[in-house]
């Protein structure tokens, strides 16, 4: 089954789930050299077009499932403090400064 990561849910404390760690490691490495620091950030939309170019095509045929795992990612981090949310709508994401 592979290496496995247990990743969080900001909107559900306490709660777990464990992923594929390869391809959780690919995501958040892209993920956090994308988000700039300080809002206003990114929306969840302009985050999947920012890594879209360097996605690894092994991992991720064709950009299969990149949407789950970009919104994994980005509420894993979110929970662990590496990502915040802006209170804007669309949400936009960024690093803390």
């Amino acid at each position: 089954m592979g290496d496995r990561v247990e990743v969080e849910n900001v909107n559900h404390p306490g709660r777990t789930e464990r992923v594929d760690a390869a391809k959780y490691a690919a995501i958040r490495d892209l993920m956090l050299a994308a988000l700039p620091q300080g809002a206003p950030g990114l929306t969840g939309a302009q985050i999947k077009d920012a890594l879209r170019p360097d996605l690894p095509q092994d991992l991720f045929p064709g950009g299969a499932t990149l949407g789950w795992w970009a919104k994994s990612v980005q509420l894993d981090l979110e929970a662990k403090g590496l990502v915040q949310r802006a209170p804007t709508r669309p949400l936009t994401f960024f690093r803390p400064t």
